[in-house]
């Protein structure tokens, strides 16, 4: 496929061009021009020591991500390695969006009638987006509010975002707090959610190992009972009340504490930003994956588990028809890869300029799916084996959806274990956490990049503990016995619904006021490779088109947030209402101080028109490099001076060009 007009190959990629590294020889791809300020027969001087990474001053080894943007004079934080920054990837997108959110989505929507546009909508929106956002952190070497110097006038999506990061961050901890109290729990001598408590009365199904013949006994009562696992989170764990018509409560003094460990543990691996979190992303990524095949060989093993895999895989064609389960397929996507909430845009800003992104993002993007896949079918067998014992073979009725899934039917299949059931218990929780960690860690970065661009003279440790003691008081609000009514509200509100919405002036911003044109020729001039057509028509029409169409949906089937089957006030959608109205309106917010900042002599109409334009340092944030990328692209729009200007024609030229 043609990529965007090269000019001869003088893409001056910065991954394989010798001219980044010292080379003195004029070689293909460094870039000339006939107008070339030195005269040297168009030829320009490669900068002796210039390493690899466009931030690489004189004199480094490459790999240093770039100069602080709009800092020429700081240098940027960089990985330690290629490496962590792949890890760092996995442990933000391989998360408890995969082992918690993914099988109750899948529950909720007719288990394998879920899988198969769950992995349609990851090929068309998620993969996409992914690649795309890892791309603009990486040329820019900017954070996810500063990358918006493509368009200064859609910056308000950048902190839109932010806002929603900072919201998911907040309630993200306290599923951290839930997993270390279930964590020590798993020290007593018998598992405390293995049995029931005479209070809950007799539709208490003890968790824990029974007696063949009580069990049979149980199978052929018919009566579907609520284990003694699902009743301890409920009663004990939560304190979860009926109703927060009369308050939300007070919280936990032990979730409490545990939710202060959880925050100690996320600054104490930001406390040096990238270079300490980078070291701390291989524990976080590698980890969990052996803790999951372990149980995955033991769900497999319980009675009934084969019936309930089957339920998980098995197609339900029509279902693809029901608007509902793709709306849920693209949120899935949204929760499960962290996209569209700037935390991708982040990593990728701290890489060098010339890394492999596409190998990258092809890894991570494949191993989330395998991990959700994996998770479906650890979680399905449960849920099997669970019908089972209540002599049922409706999967869906064993147990209710929602966050405790992760917390109702992982801690019932451990205290199924004869064996150990404490070992495998401490195992599970302490991969649950780390999984949390890794994706809380991101989530979190971000909020103090995004502040470290803004006020640079603030030492970043101040940044992080800032962060942490304000998320740890907000995080009170959701230990309470009301709690989960907030979580499951500002997760609507302030987190799903405003994604969403940007999302959509994040793809239109960068594909057509910025255009997948000129995205493809950055990419071309940072990594040396052309764009295929499955991402051009992706980032241009099927994955905005998709985004627009679920939001449309969203709104027309739109009812009244439940939790449960408890109706919130009136006062409290209004608030709902409000938040969101809070978090898309950034991007008017910002677009007024944006247009204002253009030059005075200029109208109105073409002060918004100047707005729209990238700002004359966007690009590379290495001198060296910015000045041949700006060569580069004057080059290309003289060229485009001669080309036909009808609306058809730059459309197709936009996405094809």
């Amino acid at each position: 496929m043609e990529a965007t007009n090269n000019n001869n190959n003088n893409n001056n990629n910065g991954h394989l061009n010798p001219a980044f590294v010292g080379s003195t020889v004029s070689i293909p791809g460094a870039y000339t021009s006939k107008d070339h300020p030195n005269g040297s027969n168009g030829i320009e001087k490669p900068v002796p020591g210039a390493g690899a990474g466009a931030g690489s001053p004189a004199g480094t080894d490459g790999n240093h991500a770039g100069v602080e943007a709009g800092d020429p004079g700081k240098q940027r934080a960089s990985w330690n390695n290629d490496i962590e920054f792949l890890m760092s990837c996995i442990a933000l997108s391989v998360g408890l969006g995969n082992v918690w959110r993914f099988p109750f989505t899948a529950l909720e929507n007719g288990g394998g009638a879920f899988v198969i546009p769950y992995l349609i909508v990851l090929i068309l929106v998620g993969k996409p987006v992914y690649y795309m956002e890892m791309l603009l952190g990486q040329f820019s070497s900017r954070g996810s509010v500063k990358v918006y110097d493509l368009s200064p006038i859609m910056r308000g999506i950048g902190y839109g975002q932010v806002l929603a990061t900072g919201i998911v961050t907040t309630y993200y901890a306290t599923l951290m707090a839930l997993t270390l109290r279930y964590f020590v729990d798993s020290f007593y001598p018998t598992l405390p959610w293995s049995y029931c408590r005479a209070e809950w009365g007799p539709d208490c199904l003890d968790s824990g190992p029974q007696e063949e013949a009580r069990g049979i006994s149980l199978a052929n009562s018919g009566q579907v009972r609520t284990t003694s696992a699902e009743f301890y989170f409920t009663n004990i764990i939560l304190r979860e009340k009926t109703s927060i018509d009369d308050g939300i409560g007070y919280p936990s003094w032990s979730l409490a504490l545990a939710l202060g460990i959880a925050w100690v543990i996320i600054a104490s691996i930001m406390f040096k930003g990238v270079k300490s979190s980078g070291k701390a992303s291989y524990f976080l990524a590698i980890f969990p994956y052996v803790v999951m095949f372990v149980l995955l060989v033991r769900a497999l093993t319980l009675p009934g588990a084969f019936d309930g895999v089957l339920y998980f895989l098995r197609p339900q064609w029509h279902k693809l028809l029901e608007p509902q389960v793709w709306y849920a397929a693209v949120t899935q996507v949204f929760f499960s890869l962290a996209i569209c909430f700037g935390n991708i845009i982040m990593y990728a800003s701290y890489n060098r300029f010339g890394h492999n992104i596409y190998r990258d993002a092809n890894i991570v993007t494949t191993l989330d799916t395998f991990t959700s896949l994996l998770s479906g079918v650890i979680i399905f067998g449960i849920l099997g084996n669970l019908a089972y014992e209540n002599n049922t073979t409706d999967i869906a009725s064993v147990v209710n959806g929602g966050p405790g899934l992760a917390f109702i039917s992982y801690p019932d299949a451990i205290a199924k274990f004869k064996v150990l059931p404490q070992l495998f218990s401490v195992l599970f929780f302490l991969m649950l956490f780390v999984l949390g960690i890794g994706s809380n860690v991101g989530m979190a970065s971000c909020l103090s990049t995004v502040i470290k661009d803004q006020f640079s003279h603030i030492k970043n440790w101040m940044i992080v503990v800032g962060i942490a003691v304000v998320g740890y008081f907000l995080g009170l609000l959701y230990i309470t016995p009301g709690g989960q009514f907030l979580l499951n509200l500002v997760d609507f509100f302030g987190a799903t619904f405003v994604a969403l919405v940007l999302a959509i002036f994040e793809l239109v911003t960068i594909a057509w006021i910025y255009g997948v044109k000129r995205l493809c020729r950055d990419v071309e001039f940072m990594l040396g490779i052309k764009t295929s057509l499955y991402y051009r028509i992706c980032w241009a029409v099927i994955t905005p088109l998709m985004m627009f169409i679920i939001l449309v949906y969203t709104l027309v089937r739109y009812e009244p947030l439940k939790y449960k089957d408890y109706t919130y006030q009136t006062g409290v959608y209004v608030f709902g209402w409000c938040l969101s109205a809070f978090g898309v309106g950034q991007v008017l917010f910002w677009a007024i101080p944006a247009v204002r900042k253009q030059p005075a002599h200029l109208g109105l109409w073409a002060r918004i028109r100047k707005a729209f334009e990238p700002l004359p340092n966007w690009g590379p944030t290495d001198p060296h490099t910015l000045k041949r990328y700006q060569l580069f692209v004057q080059e290309d729009n003289a060229s485009a001076m001669f080309r036909r200007s009808s609306i058809w024609h730059k459309i197709y030229d936009n996405i094809f060009g």
